[in-house]
Order: C-alpha cells, then structure tokens, then sequence
C-alpha cells in the first residue's frame, strides 16, 4: 500500500469508494452510531447537501482512489450556531495510521477557517477511540466532555467525547 496520497475536494465520482469506507466504519466500528450502512443514493444525497450549503467535503487519494475523506458540517440546526461546525474524518482501514486523517482534517481546517467559521466541534464515538481522540489533541483540540453512554452499538452502551477548537482568536475571550 503506498502511503503517498493528495487531498482534494470530493467529487462524485468518489461517492463509490466512500460508500464503501463508511460501509466498512458502519459495521465494524463506533465512529459511527448508524447501524446499517447507507446506500450510495443516500451517501449522494448527504455530499450534494453539504456541498450546496458551501461545507467543504475532502478526500484523500492514493494511486487514484479514494483512501478516505472527511467534511465539516452543520453543527446544530438553530441559527445562532451558523459559525460553528461539526467534523467528520473516515480512513479506508488498510490505509490507518498512514497519516492520511491527519492530512485532512489539516486542510478540513483550514477549508473552515477560508469561510469564515469559529468553531470546530468533534463529535468522537466511543471513548476508546484512542486513535481519533489523539488526531484531534494533536491539532489543538481540547476535551469539551463525555456523554456517557449516550448512544447503543453492537450490543452495549457506547460513551460519545466532545472536543473542540477555535478557529480563529476569540476577540472577547480574556488574555
């Protein structure tokens, strides 16, 4: 597997290969509390949806194809959260821990901070997602909170880690 990969907008032509990544996440993993994986129709309709409102969508290639991808998002419906987004990064699982999810939440913050948004939140599955909870320390997220046994997968209670970081200064923030 070559490690070597570029970052670049999604297209729909990726929907295929990231159908398939988040297929994968959906029964295997916590990431996700979606228990059936969803259709390419429905992965379709999800990436026009972000990607008509203006919300960067990423993936990662390699040897061209898709390894991976990732997308910022709505965080809370109401009006007075329109600065603030959600994350999301899914890594094909032959290519973890090659850097790609570095890699793209890198650029997805820096597509966030281009259009002018103020928070990121990370909404982590699983308190024992380890290797998520460490990608986004080592960005300069910081831990928000736990729900604790918020969501149900795989026959057991699984916790969900809120962490979040300010993209860009807080101008009422205390020095």
């Amino acid at each position: 597997m070559s490690s070597e990969f570029q970052i670049r907008p999604a297209q729909a032509s990726d929907l295929a290969a990231i159908t398939r990544i988040y297929a994968h996440h959906v029964l295997h993993g916590t990431a996700t509390f979606e228990l059936d994986p969803p259709l390419e129709a429905e992965v379709l309709r999800r990436w026009k949806s972000l990607t008509d409102k203006g919300f960067p969508y990423l993936v990662a290639e390699s040897d061209g194809a898709a390894i991976g991808y990732a997308y910022a998002g709505q965080y809370r419906p109401r009006i007075g959260y329109r600065f603030t987004v959600e994350d999301s990064v899914y890594i094909h699982p032959d290519h973890l821990g090659q850097g790609a999810g570095r890699a793209l939440l890198v650029e997805l913050l820096t597509a966030c901070r281009s259009r002018g948004y103020r928070q990121m939140i990370a909404v982590i599955g699983d308190s024992a997602n380890a290797a998520s909870i460490r990608l986004h320390e080592r960005l300069g997220f910081r831990h928000a909170g736990t729900l604790h046994a918020a969501g149900y997968k795989f026959e057991r209670w699984i916790d969900t880690v809120l962490m979040q970081l300010a993209l860009e200064p807080d101008p009422e923030a205390e020095v």
